[in-house]
């Protein structure tokens, strides 16, 4: 029996694990996230009835792949598309009409975690969650691979080792395997440049509901202390009538400034420049409010194919938005589904 072990259950791992099975049959597939919840950045937080995506905002319709998979192969059961479009803000604060009011910006009803939970729910994998994978081994006489987590405790052997983590995690992962010097250092130096951005998230509950044109707004020219305002109750059963929810996320400059800031400190300022960006003082006061920072959140670049391929020889594959550099979610999950398959038809069996 093939035998693959995956770190992460993002969505390009999920992907990965669904392709593996969809091309064999005797496959064992074995993943390892370190944190309790699937889809990594396509995070869905709850609080009531509310349900809000506060890492990647959906799914784009720009990969024909990603399209079957979303409309054709998994249920369609609860999947929306935000028919509002999205509009733009720049530096001064000034908001124009947007530029895609005809695209599709797909999510959930509850929310974007579902797409790895779909694709993990047509697989056979073994999901181990709450653990953390701190080293790499490789065992070059049986051409295997094992895992060290956080407690000490040893995984595999795998006959192939799927990492799904953002760049700089897989670049701290590799550097510390027990691996042959002339792939591992390589691959490290390539994988360890791709630049991200940061970015700061509050989410924003309100007992009214916001009158506006559009689903979102994105700052256009970069010299915003806001990047993006999505309002969730644009999306089909995220928030009940008469209410509203905004997920408002910094620029980069801002997230960094900051990532060490008391929350509250941090959500006061949020609420205020986006009360100052919609000329709506109400939105200095929500009544409930939630955060995330997100040290990678995008990729803002891709990474050299060559050492990538050398590692994929030796039956070690990277997937995510960082091989494609775009931090989108239809990215990892192509990124996912194709890593998949090569795994299945160079893996030896």
């Amino acid at each position: 029996m093939e035998r693959i072990g995956i770190v992460g259950a993002g969505a390009g791992a999920a992907a990965a694990s669904y392709a593996i099975g969809e091309s064999a049959a005797d496959v064992s597939v074995t993943v390892l996230e370190k944190s309790r919840g699937l889809c990594g950045r396509a995070a869905t937080g709850r609080r009531g009835e509310v349900v809000y995506d506060y890492g990647a905002n959906y799914v784009k319709a720009d990969d024909d792949r990603v399209v079957d998979l979303l409309t054709e192969t998994l249920s369609t059961d609860g999947l929306v598309d935000v028919a509002d479009p999205v509009w733009t803000f720049d530096g001064e604060g000034e908001i124009s009409p947007g530029r895609d009011a005809d695209e599709h910006k797909w999510t959930y009803r509850q929310g974007l975690t579902q797409l790895a939970k779909r694709l993990f729910d047509r697989t056979d994998a073994t999901i181990h969650r709450e653990t953390r994978v701190e080293r790499v081994v490789r065992d070059a006489d049986a051409g295997t691979w094992k895992l060290e987590d956080a407690a000490g405790k040893i995984w595999g052997p795998y006959d192939a080792l799927v990492l799904n983590p953002p760049a700089p995690q897989t670049a701290d992962l590799l550097r510390s395997a027990a691996w042959e010097a002339d792939r591992r250092e390589p691959l490290v130096a390539a994988v360890d440049t791709v630049p991200y951005r940061r970015i700061w998230t509050g989410i924003f509950h309100y007992p009214f509901e916001l009158e506006a044109p559009y689903y979102a707004l994105v700052n256009a020219d970069k010299n915003h202390e806001i990047g993006w305002i999505g309002r969730e109750e644009c999306k089909p059963g995220h928030v009940p009538d008469g209410e509203s929810a905004l997920v408002v996320q910094a620029n980069h400059e801002w997230s960094v400034d900051r990532a060490d800031e008391d929350p509250e400190r941090n959500l006061a300022e949020l609420a205020a420049l986006t009360a100052g960006l919609l000329e709506d003082d109400r939105l200095t006061d929500p009544d409930w409010t939630d955060h995330r920072s997100w040290r990678y959140a995008l990729p803002e670049d891709g990474v050299a194919s060559e050492p990538l391929r050398r590692a994929e020889s030796a039956g070690l594959y990277c997937v995510g938005d960082w091989i494609a550099g775009e931090g989108r979610v239809h990215a990892a999950l192509r990124s996912g589904l194709e890593v998949g398959e090569r795994v299945v038809l160079e893996t030896p069996r």
